[in-house]
C-alpha cells in the first residue's frame, strides 16, 4: 500500500444508507460449476428483492470479464486476481448499501474466503450452487464444456481445473433439482431470517 494513499471517510454513514433502504447491506455470493444456474438465480433473486424495494445489484462472471477484469486469462492467478477484484468491488458497493450479489464460478476455497475476510462475518453469505458435473456438462447451455473436452478451452473449471466445493456455506441450492421459483423463495426466506430483509415483505 502506497503510504501517500488515505481512506477518505464520506458524510454519510453505513447506517443512515441502511436506514433509508430499509433493508441491511449484504454480498451474497453465489458458486458452483459453469452451468450450475448460479446466474439465473442471482438475477431472479435480484429481481424479486427489486420488485420489493430493495436495493440491488448482480455482479455477474461473464459481464465482469468483458471490461473490470478484460485483461485477464483463466491461470490460477488470474482466476485469483479476478475474484481480488470482484471482492474489492462487491465490498463497495456494500458500504454503498446496496445487496449485491456476484455469480462467479470462484473454484477455489481460499479466494472465497478473502473476499469474506474484507467485510463483517454477517456481510457475507455463500450460495453454493450444487449441481453436479454431469448435469452441468449436459446442459452445456455455454456450449463450453464440448470445447474443453475437445482441447480448445484451457484450465476449465471440472475439466482441467478443479473446484473445490464450499465446506460450510450458508445456504445450499440444489440447482439440479429444486425449481428456481422454489430456489428463490429459500434465499429469500434465508434472508428473512437473518433479518436483512423484513419478513413481513415475503408473506
Amino acid at each position: 500500500m502506497n503510504k501517500n494513499i488515505f481512506h477518505q471517510s464520506g458524510l454519510v454513514s453505513s447506517a443512515d444508507r441502511q436506514l433509508q433502504a430499509g433493508h441491511q447491506p449484504v454480498i451474497l455470493w453465489f458458486t458452483g460449476f459453469s452451468g450450475a444456474g448460479k446466474s439465473t438465480l442471482a438475477h431472479a433473486v435480484e429481481k424479486s428483492l427489486f420488485n420489493l424495494g430493495c436495493r440491488t445489484f448482480v455482479v455477474d462472471g461473464d459481464n465482469v470479464r468483458h471490461g473490470l477484469c478484460a485483461d485477464l486469462g483463466f491461470t490460477t492467478h488470474d482466476r485469483q486476481e479476478n475474484i481480488r477484484r470482484i471482492g474489492e468491488l462487491s465490498k463497495l458497493f456494500l458500504d454503498a448499501g446496496m445487496i449485491t450479489l456476484t455469480a462467479f464460478i470462484s473454484p477455489f476455497r481460499a479466494d472465497r474466503e478473502r473476499v469474506r475476510k474484507l467485510v463483517k462475518d454477517s456481510e457475507f453469505i455463500e450460495i453454493y450452487c450444487n449441481a453436479d458435473l454431469a448435469v452441468c456438462e449436459q446442459r452445456d447451455i455455454k456450449g463450453l464444456y464440448k470445447k474443453a473436452r475437445s482441447g480448445e478451452i484451457a484450465d476449465f473449471t471440472g475439466i482441467s481445473s478443479p473446484y473445490e466445493p464450499p465446506q460450510n456455506p450458508e445456504l445450499v441450492i440444489n440447482t439440479a433439482t429444486e425449481t428456481l421459483e422454489n430456489s428463490v423463495s429459500t434465499v429469500l426466506a434465508y434472508l428473512a431470517q437473518r433479518g436483512i430483509i423484513k419478513s413481513d415483505l415475503i408473506k
